[in-house]
């Protein structure tokens, strides 16, 4: 599929949405549109591989069969391969046929079929090992709201017109060259965040941002044996790592129900088999799901100065992810409580990349603490990134990268890198824009761990103690531009040549005042 193709697609999809905009605000009608699309597609994708069992069978269109042995044996092999299993009068597109039809000058009435197809998904796979995956997978699609309508057949033409435009679409799913429908189903999710701005865009990091972070912890790799991220919101930065590399296992935790209901769907749309993805939805912090595994690659983007239990939970002074610190991050900015845990769960061959703000890098207190150790006793840091002011959705503060690992040499330096200069972005009205060579110089740089002028500096941990382990990149990295000089006795001439020309233009206006027999102003 061309690249024409590709926006054509993802143009068509948001057309889609934007039937619901103006009606509910962005959270709300996103939750419909993406949970459509993926019914779509597990609708498709199940139904293509339907039809490779059927071959040789006398009935070869499934949605002709009507063989109870038939169905049984398809279900099986389908809760198998897929996870999940829709008989034919579930499928998107039967659903769509029947809300095209006209009673009385209105759709046909589909809500209540909808709704059961959708609870059928998941109870087909209660008692497998997929149903974990599936399980209120559907739960904010909520078809009675009246955010949708005042009255149910206000509620089912909304509903009806979404299912239809879909319907139109094709989403070439047998196209396993491509990830088509998985780009644009990244397009939408990023156009929502955008549009969800501040209060809630925080369940999606930048591609931009993703893609440096999943070049770090890929790289010199072509394949990862897993991928953790604790504050995984969609899913996007640890599908972003796929790209990167072959992963053969995924991880993930988010606190916030929707959005990890939104990361499953991404995951499956993303045509990654249930079994090779674990998302839980839990508070990492408090309740972390994995702490028996460790990962090879970590990435995550957190939310920023969040507050967290701390000293408040007696339980956190002797977790083993925080109690050899000696000091656990505050109450109020849970950052370093995210870097200890993140560092906890990483393999001793692996590289994590988490994005913060700017104060890790010089609040003393706990924080500053904390820093010493990783920096002093664990020789964990490895990589500091200054990143520009507002590229993320949810706030406009510029924005770091820090990059660690636990098998340095005691030797080794650690990588100072200022990429927050306006050379080394796309400056923009809404939001700021990486751009792919912005990408490219700060993984070049990070790769050749090399100096180079009001850009990178390498420096020794010695020079990082010598500064009380504050890492405030300025300290290391100097961006300063001399002004140009001044040559005093040309401004001097040029005030002059100024002031004949202000002596001249006074006595013009006097001559004109004389003639038209009025004071001068001056």
């Amino acid at each position: 599929m061309s690249d024409e193709q590709k926006q054509i697609l993802q143009n068509s999809l948001w057309a889609i949405a934007n039937l619901l905009r103006g009606k509910m605000n962005p959270d709300d009608y996103r939750d419909y549109i993406l949970g459509f699309i993926f019914f779509k597609y597990l609708s498709e994708k199940q139904n293509i591989y339907v039809t490779e069992l059927l071959q040789g069978e006398d009935e070869t269109d499934f949605k002709k069969v009507t063989d109870t042995e038939t169905l049984e044996a398809l279900r099986e092999e389908c809760i198998i391969k897929l996870g999940y299993f829709l008989e034919p009068k579930e499928l998107f597109e039967t659903i769509a046929e029947k809300g095209s039809r006209k009673v009385e000058g209105k759709s046909e009435f589909i809500l209540d079929d909808l709704q059961a197809v959708l609870n059928h998904i998941e109870q087909s796979t209660m008692g497998e090992d997929s149903e974990e995956d599936f399980a209120a997978l559907f739960e904010d699609l909520d078809l009675t709201s009246t955010k949708l309508g005042r009255t149910v057949s206000a509620r089912n033409e909304v509903i009806v017109d979404i299912i239809k435009e879909l319907h139109k679409i094709d989403f070439k799913l047998e196209d396993l060259e491509s990830d088509v429908l998985g780009d644009a189903y990244e397009y939408l999710i990023g156009n929502f965040a955008a549009l969800s701005g501040k209060s809630k865009g925080e369940f999606y990091t930048p591609q931009q941002v993703s893609k440096i972070l999943a070049k770090i912890v890929t790289l010199g790799k072509t394949k990862i044996k897993s991928v953790y991220d604790p504050t995984c919101g969609s899913g996007s930065l640890l599908l972003r790592v796929k790209r990167e590399a072959d992963v053969s296992e995924f991880y993930g935790q988010e606190l916030n129900r929707t959005t990890y209901n939104l990361a499953r769907m991404n995951m499956i749309l993303h045509d990654i088999h249930y079994r090779k993805f674990d998302i839980k939805n839990e508070d990492t912090l408090e309740n972390p799901q994995h702490l028996d595994k460790r990962f090879e690659a970590v990435v995550a983007n957190p939310p920023f100065s969040a507050h967290w239990k701390g000293k408040d939970n007696p339980l956190n002074s002797t977790d083993e992810r925080f109690a050899q610190y000696g000091k656990l991050a505050p109450k109020s900015k849970a950052d370093y409580a995210f870097v200890q845990h993140m560092y906890h769960q990483l393999a001793d061959n692996g590289t994590m990349a988490v994005v913060l703000p700017h104060g890790v890098l010089f609040r003393s207190g706990a924080e500053g603490v904390i820093r010493k150790y990783l920096i002093e006793d664990k020789n964990a840091l490895d990589a500091v990134i200054g990143l520009p002011a507002n590229i993320f959705y949810g706030t406009s503060i510029p924005t770091c990268i820090l990059v660690l690992k636990k098998c340095r040499k005691a030797t080794d330096n650690i990588v100072f890198i200022d990429a927050s200069d306006e050379k080394h972005f796309k400056k923009q009205k809404n939001q700021n824009l990486i751009r792919d060579e912005d990408v490219q110089l700060i993984i070049d740089t990070y790769t050749n761990r090399e100096s180079i002028k009001k850009y990178s500096k390498v420096v020794t941990i010695d020079i990082v103690k010598e500064n009380e382990y504050n890492l405030n990149i300025p300290r290391y990295v100097d961006t300063f531009e001399e002004e140009e000089e001044v040559d005093l006795l040309e401004v001097s001439e040029k005030l002059v040549m100024i002031d004949q020309e202000f002596k001249m233009v006074d006595s013009a206006i006097a001559k004109f005042c004389e003639e038209l027999n009025i004071p001068k102003p001056f």
